[in-house]
């Protein structure tokens, strides 16, 4: 019997990437996303993730017509960038509804038809941003770290009844992400330039990273095993480590003198 997956987030980049590969290694694969249609095996569900009842009758209806849910992968997800000082409840407050309420009411929409199909796995596509935490993209960097402290804690919720629960940290990957991110440029003056100087040296490194196809590949690699947390890139898995380590005044010492100088 084919593993079922289901995809947030899959019409475009990162989660149409993994979700292509989900189904190049056999899966039956459904992305869950505003607009879009199925491609390269892959169905499309239309469905908001910032709506409690949309994700839970997409999923619900994967269940009912695949009998089984086997993966979720969580990769809905966009970037606001601004001064904190002049970044709009209301834009914080979407930033958290998409990045990481999305995610749990995915979550919890895959968890009972887990359950009853004895085990599963969820993944959550996260960021290096959650434990390097970036200037002027404050609000992106608390979603990310909030994403994996909410599947760490999750992943033991759910071990007796064979669900596994991850976080994988990607860094800086070519995709539409960049172009999308809401910028707000306000508070450009009164700070010295320094909100576009950050804004601008973090697209520059994005325009750089990886592929999307790279990054999705490796989203499905994680799935597939059974690992808590962990980063992509030799790179990117040095620089959590030496967070661990280092001093934090240290720590943050560098990121201001690469991000909010």
């Amino acid at each position: 019997m084919r593993r079922v997956a289901a995809v947030t987030g899959g019409s475009g980049g990162i989660g149409r990437c993994a979700a292509v590969e989900l189904a190049r290694r056999g899966f039956a694969v459904y992305e869950l996303s505003r607009s879009g249609t199925g491609f390269d095996g892959v169905e499309h569900v239309g469905c908001d993730v910032t709506s409690e009842e949309q994700v839970r009758a997409a999923i619900d209806g994967i269940a009912e017509r695949e009998g089984r849910l086997d993966l979720l992968v969580c990769c809905a997800g966009y970037g606001i960038s601004g001064a904190v000082e002049f970044t709009a409840h209301d834009s914080s407050r979407a930033q958290l509804d998409v990045n990481l309420f999305g995610a749990d009411s995915a979550a919890r929409a895959a968890i009972p038809h887990m359950r009853r199909g004895g085990g599963g796995r969820i993944v959550f596509v996260s960021s290096v941003a959650a434990v390097a935490p970036i200037p002027f993209q404050t609000w992106y960097s608390v979603s990310k770290a909030a994403l994996n402290c909410y599947a760490l804690a999750l992943a033991n919720e759910l071990r007796p009844f064979g669900i596994s629960v991850g976080a994988v940290m990607l860094g800086d990957v070519r995709t539409g992400f960049t172009a999308a991110r809401k910028r707000d440029d306000s508070a450009d003056l009164l700070y010295g330039g320094r909100v576009s100087r950050s804004v601008a040296r973090m697209e520059k490194d994005e325009r750089g990273g990886m592929s999307a196809e790279r990054a999705g590949a490796a989203v499905v690699r994680f799935s597939l095993g059974r690992r808590p947390l962990a980063a992509v890139g030799a790179q990117y898995r040095a620089i959590c480590v030496l967070i661990r380590l280092l001093p934090a005044a240290f720590v943050q010492r560098v990121l201001y003198s690469m991000y909010a100088k």
